[in-house]
């Protein structure tokens, strides 16, 4: 996978592909804006069961390419607390489309209700996550 900012091409599928061509890096993203998550062990609690080594690895990548934020936790300092940054925010249409798509075509684990959600008003189911802080996986 190419390093932040290197670019194979001015292609923006490429580009994309350079920053999220891996398996992880959407799924990361995905539990920040749906599930809430902020922790390492967040991520790591995740359904995929992403090995330490990779998550640490794919979170760095997703902070030099300025789609997540991370600051210390105020709780214990020694541990990092992730957050979106507008950047990593406006791929919330983007993951709308393929959980439609997804549902559409295969049987996956989305809620019904969520996906006639996002396909009835994608703005404000956004909106409502954002004002929620994440869909939490018990709503």
């Amino acid at each position: 996978m190419a390093q932040a900012g290197a670019q194979r091409s001015r292609c923006p599928i490429a580009i994309s592909l350079d920053i999220f061509g891996d398996r992880w890096s959407l799924l990361i993203v995905r539990d920040m804006l749906f599930n809430g998550a902020t922790s390492f062990s967040d991520f790591q609690n995740a359904e995929e069961a992403i090995a330490s080594n990779i998550l640490a690895d794919r979170l760095e990548r997703l902070a030099r390419s300025g789609i997540i934020d991370t600051r210390p936790d105020p709780a214990d300092g020694r541990r990092k607390l992730y957050t979106l940054t507008a950047k990593g925010r406006e791929l919330g249409p983007v993951l709308c489309e393929i959980v439609q798509w997804s549902a559409r075509h295969h049987d996956t684990a989305a809620p019904p209700e969520v996906v006639a959600a996002m396909a009835a008003d994608r703005d404000g189911f956004l909106a409502a996550l954002a004002e929620a802080g994440g869909l939490k996986k018990d709503e």
